[in-house]
């Protein structure tokens, strides 16, 4: 009697277009792409807070997954290796950005709202409570690691790894962003 073959499962495929895009198949890599830019998009625009410049940025993701793919080892999910990529992308845009912010703004502007006491209230519609909303208000580094650690899973070892902080910053940005939460869906 002959053995029946085992059916492919969804991972196999995914890791079979992974291995032929590698080798240039752009078809394969349409397909991941595919696959997974709902996702990507998804977890860009929670950790920016801002559709516009999470469409760029995963665009960016999908870029750099062409030009890296040869180093897609298939020792994880293509997904999960394609998710730390768009993590390391949008943190590395936020430090870039932080660079142009610091070269070309003196800061007055933020200090004399701070000494008028002008704080950026949390826009949630009047209507029922928007989860989106709130966490897209949220300052980026408190906002960064809630999306990381609450949303995605990370621990804050890990986090404090990726963002070149220490974990106990990372224990605060993330209270921090819970309180404000709070108090914005208490609204």
């Amino acid at each position: 009697m002959q053995a029946l073959p085992q059916p492919v499962t969804l991972d196999q495929l995914r890791v079979d277009d992974a291995v032929l895009a590698a080798r240039g198949d752009r078809r394969a890599f349409e397909r991941l792409y595919r696959d997974h830019v709902a996702r990507i998009f998804t977890l860009c625009v929670r950790m920016v807070g801002e559709r516009a410049r999470a469409e760029e940025l995963t665009q960016d993701v999908f870029v750099r997954a062409w030009e890296k793919l040869e180093q897609f080892r298939g020792n994880a999910a293509f997904g999960t290796w394609l998710h730390r990529l768009a993590v390391n992308v949008v943190l590395n845009d936020r430090q870039s950005e932080k660079r142009r912010r610091d070269r070309h703004d003196d800061g007055v502007g933020d200090m004399d709202a701070l000494s008028h006491g002008e704080v950026r209230p949390l826009a949630l519609p009047e209507l029922g409570i928007d989860l989106e909303a709130a966490i897209a208000a949220l300052p980026p580094g408190a906002r960064q690691v809630f999306v990381l650690h609450d949303i995605e899973g990370y621990t804050h070892e890990e986090i404090a790894a990726m963002l070149g902080v220490g974990s106990g910053g990372c224990k605060a940005q993330l209270h921090r962003a819970r309180m404000l939460l709070r108090a914005a869906l208490n609204r």
